[in-house]
C-alpha cells in the first residue's frame, strides 16, 4: 500500500542518479536556516577571520564523511547496526543521540521557516513558524508529499544558491583580507568551529548521504570509488554556498552595517540587495527550513524504528508527533537566532561519537569483511573525532552557558 513515507523513500534510476541524490541529500540537509544563520553571525563576530574557521570546518567535513560513508558502504550496514556489533547497546545509544539531536535541528529549522516569512511578508516568526508547522503536517499527509517536495526543493535550492552568490558578487568584500585572514586568523573561536562542522556534518547528516547510497543499492567494497566522489561532491557544493554567504555578509560588516539581531542573514541581502533581496532571501530560508524539516524528522525517526515497535509500525504517526513537538518547543521558548546556533553546536558534540565508533568497525573483518581502511583515512579521522572532543568540551564547558543566558 502506498503511504506518504513511501514516497520520501529513495529509489534509484541508475548509479549516477544514486551518487548525486545522496550529495545533493548531504548538502541540502546541510544548506538550511542554520548554515545561513551560523555563518553570517560568526562573520559579523569574527569578521575575515572567519575565513580560517570555514577552512578548518571544510578540513574536518572531509574527514568525517569520507570515513563514516565509506564504511556504511563496505560493511552494507546502516550506521545504528553497525555501532551494535562494535558494542552491543551502542547503536541504541547512538540512534538515541541522533534523534534527539534531530529534535534540536528541528527546533531550529522551525525557527528558520517563521524567521523566512517574517523576511518575506513581515509576519511575527512564530506565527510564521507555526503556520509552516502546520504546512509541513499536510505535505507528510499529501500522497504527492515525496515528488511535491522534491521539485520543490530543487527549484528553490538552486535559486538559493544563485542568490547568495549574486549578493556576494555585489557586496564589495575585502577579498584580499579575507584570503589572508584564513591562513593567518586575528582570532579563532571554538564554538565557530564545532557548531559549523555539526551544522554541516553532525547528527543526521553524517549518515544521510551513506543511508541513502544503502538504500539505492550502491553498496560493497566496488563501490566505494563512488561512494567517495558523492561525499566529495556533497561537500563541495556546501563549501562554495558558504564560501559566498561569508563574502556576502563580509562586505555587509566591512561597511560598518549592523546586522539586525532578530534574523541576522536578511539583514545581509537587504543591504546588499535592497528591498528585492530581503524578499527573495525570505523565501529562499523558508524553502531551506521546510525540506529540512522533513529530512531531520523523516531521518530521525528512521534511527529510532529500531528502538520500537510501535515506531516502526507506525512510522507516519511518529514523525507527525515528532514534527508537532519541534514546532511546539520552539513556540515556547523562542529566541530563533540562538536555538539555530544551539543545534549545530549540540550536534558537533555528538560526531566524536559517531565518528569513533565508525572508526573502530572500519578494521573488524566481522564487520567490513575483506575491505582495507585507508590508514591515513583512519589517522584523519581519529584526530577529527579527537579535536572535535576537546572543542566540544570547551564550548560545553565555557561557551553554551553564555549562550544559553
Amino acid at each position: 500500500m502506498w503511504t506518504p513515507i513511501a514516497a520520501l523513500s529513495f529509489r534509484s534510476t541508475g548509479r549516477l542518479t544514486a551518487v548525486l541524490g545522496a550529495s545533493f541529500l548531504m548538502a541540502t540537509s546541510a544548506i538550511g536556516p542554520g548554515f545561513l544563520t551560523q555563518t553570517t553571525v560568526f562573520t559579523a563576530t569574527l569578521g575575515a577571520s572567519f575565513g580560517f574557521v570555514i577552512l578548518t570546518s571544510v578540513l574536518l567535513d572531509l574527514a568525517a564523511q569520507l570515513n563514516v560513508w565509506r564504511i556504511i558502504a563496505a560493511s552494507e550496514r546502516r550506521a545504528q547496526d553497525v555501532a551494535n556489533l562494535v558494542l552491543p547497546g551502542l547503536g541504541h545509544v547512538l540512534a538515541v543521540l541522533i534523534a534527539v539531536g534531530g529534535l534540536a535541528f528541528n527546533v531550529g529549522n522551525i525557527a528558520g521557516t517563521g524567521l523566512g516569512l517574517q523576511a518575506l511578508l513581515g509576519v511575527d516568526a512564530r506565527i510564521g513558524a507555526g503556520l509552516s508547522a502546520a504546512g509541513a503536517l499536510a505535505l507528510f499527509l499529501s500522497r504527492e508529499a515525496g515528488r511535491a517536495m522534491d521539485r520543490f526543493a530543487q527549484v528553490l535550492g538552486l535559486l538559493l544558491i544563485a542568490l547568495v552568490v549574486y549578493v556576494a558578487a555585489t557586496s564589495g568584500a575585502p577579498l584580499g583580507e579575507a584570503v589572508v585572514r584564513t591562513v593567518w586568523p586575528e582570532r579563532v573561536d571554538a564554538l565557530a568551529v564545532v557548531t559549523l562542522v555539526g551544522g554541516t556534518v553532525g547528527g543526521y547528516i553524517t549518515f544521510a548521504g551513506g543511508h541513502r547510497l544503502l538504500d539505492a543499492g550502491l553498496h560493497g567494497p566496488r563501490a566505494i570509488p563512488e561512494v567517495q566522489r558523492s561525499a566529495l561532491t556533497g561537500i563541495g557544493i556546501a563549501t562554495i554556498v558558504r564560501v559566498a554567504l561569508f563574502v556576502a555578509a563580509l562586505g555587509v560588516v566591512a561597511r560598518a552595517n549592523i546586522l539586525g539581531a532578530e534574523n541576522p542573514p536578511a539583514s545581509v541581502f537587504q543591504v546588499a540587495a535592497g528591498e528585492v533581496g530581503l524578499r527573495l532571501f525570505g523565501l529562499v530560508m523558508w524553502a531551506a527550513a521546510i525540506t529540512s524539516v522533513v529530512g531531520a524528522s523523516y531521518t530521525s525517526i528512521s534511527f529510532l524504528r529500531s528502538l520500537s515497535g510501535t515506531i516502526d509500525r507506525h512510522p507516519e504517526r511518529a514523525i507527525v508527533l515528532f514534527t508537532l513537538l519541534s514546532a511546539a518547543i520552539f513556540l515556547l521558548v523562542g529566541r530563533p537566532v540562538r536555538l539555530l546556533i544551539l543545534a549545530g553546536a549540540f550536534n558537533g558534540l555528538i560526531l566524536p561519537l559517531a565518528l569513533g565508533v565508525m572508526l573502530l568497525a572500519a578494521h573488524r573483518r566481522s564487520i567490513v569483511g575483506e575491505y582495507r581502511h585507508p590508514v591515513w583515512l583512519t589517522v584523519a579521522g581519529a584526530l577529527t573525532a579527537l579535536l572535535m572532543a576537546v572543542l566540544g568540551a570547551y564550548t560545553l564547558v565555557r561557551e553554551l552557558p553564555r549562550l544559553m543566558e
